[in-house]
């Protein structure tokens, strides 16, 4: 599978964090967009650029585009709270490998959330990559279950 394009966003807290991502990623031959900020402000609101960003995975997806997304912020909790408001977007909170990955395999996460205060750059870097790289399992019970995610979120009832 080719790799996705890759959406990233954050608040002032993983700024540094996320310009090592866009140039590391980049460097590895992912195309990145970023979502900002564009310059430092300690009073910034994350919810507006992760919601762009979980917009722009949702848009690439359904235009047949293989995309994947990244929100930051000093615990990542605000902003995958922010990206999971988006119709069709699936964002989980990493804080290990095991967390990473599974998010992947068996959630179908299409965009993975990231503490910029809780890890250093390498480990954050390796809870990316890690994300990135793992494929969905495709396994019938995962996808059963996220089916009645998404019957949920289209229509409000709770399928059993």
């Amino acid at each position: 599978m080719p790799k996705p394009r890759v959406h990233i966003a954050t608040d002032h807290a993983g700024m540094e964090l996320s310009a090592h991502l866009v140039s590391h990623l980049r460097g590895r031959g992912f195309e990145v967009v970023d979502h900002g900020p564009a310059e430092y402000d300690p009073l910034d609101d994350y919810p507006a650029f992760c919601i762009k960003a979980a917009l722009a995975v949702v848009a690439d997806q359904e235009a047949g585009t293989h995309a994947l997304g990244i929100v930051l912020g000093g615990s990542g909790n605000g902003e995958q709270i922010a990206a999971n408001k988006v119709k069709g977007i699936r964002a989980a909170l990493a804080w290990n490998l095991d967390t990473a990955r599974l998010a992947r395999e068996h959630n179908d996460a299409n965009v993975v959330a990231v503490g910029g205060r809780q890890h250093s750059v390498d480990e954050a870097t390796t809870l990316i990559e890690a994300f990135l790289a793992e494929p969905f399992s495709q396994d019938e019970r995962h996808v059963r279950r996220i089916g009645k995610i998404a019957a949920y979120e289209a229509s409000g009832e709770i399928v059993e």
